[in-house]
C-alpha cells in the first residue's frame, strides 16, 4: 500500500487561509495522487476552530514551531490577540489525523505561522522571512512525519520514488 500524504488544504484550492482565500498548487504530481487516493486535506487552523478569515498571525519574537511547542513561545495575531492555544490545538489536530490515516509525508504551504516548514515570518508582520518551522510543521517532524514545503514537491516526488 502506499503511503499517503497529508496536505495544507489551502494547496488542494480550498478558501481557507486567514485573508479567506486559496493558494492552489497545480502540479501534476498533486492530481495522480488524488486519483490514487493518497491524498489527506487539512486546514489544521480551521480544525481548531479558527474562522475564515482570521487577522494574520505570526510566531512572536523571531521563535519557531519548536518554541511554541516546548511552551516558551506565542502565536499572536496582528490585533494583538494570543491565538497560542488554537495553533497547538491544531498541531495536535493534524497529528491525530496523520496517525489515524496512515499519512508518513506531509506537503505544507510554507511561510505559515502553522504549515511552514523552510520558512515563517519572524513576528514583526514586516514580511521579513526567518527559517524555521511553523507549530504545525515541527509537531508533524516531532511525530515522524517527513514534512515538504510546498516548494519541495519535486523532493517528494524523489522521496516517494520506488
Amino acid at each position: 500500500m502506499q503511503s499517503k500524504i497529508l496536505v495544507s488544504a489551502c494547496l488542494m484550492g480550498h478558501a481557507v487561509r486567514y485573508d479567506g482565500r486559496a493558494k492552489p498548487l497545480l502540479h501534476p504530481a498533486i492530481e495522480r495522487w488524488r486519483a490514487e487516493g493518497r491524498l489527506v486535506t487539512i486546514c489544521p487552523e480551521m480544525s481548531a476552530g479558527m474562522a475564515v478569515p482570521r487577522p494574520p498571525a505570526e510566531i512572536a519574537d523571531g521563535a519557531t514551531g519548536e518554541e511554541v511547542l516546548a511552551g516558551t513561545a506565542r502565536v499572536i495575531e496582528l490585533t494583538g490577540g494570543d491565538v497560542t492555544a488554537e495553533f497547538l490545538q491544531a498541531a495536535e489536530n493534524a497529528v491525530a489525523l496523520a496517525r489515524q490515516t496512515g499519512c508518513h509525508y506531509a506537503l505544507l504551504i510554507d511561510g505559515s505561522p502553522s504549515c511552514g516548514s523552510a520558512f515563517i515570518y519572524d513576528g514583526t508582520f514586516s514580511g521579513r522571512r526567518q527559517a524555521g518551522n511553523g507549530v504545525t510543521a515541527a509537531a508533524l517532524k516531532a511525530a515522524g512525519v517527513e514534512v515538504f514545503s510546498h516548494g519541495e514537491i519535486d523532493r517528494l516526488i524523489d522521496r516517494l520514488a520506488p
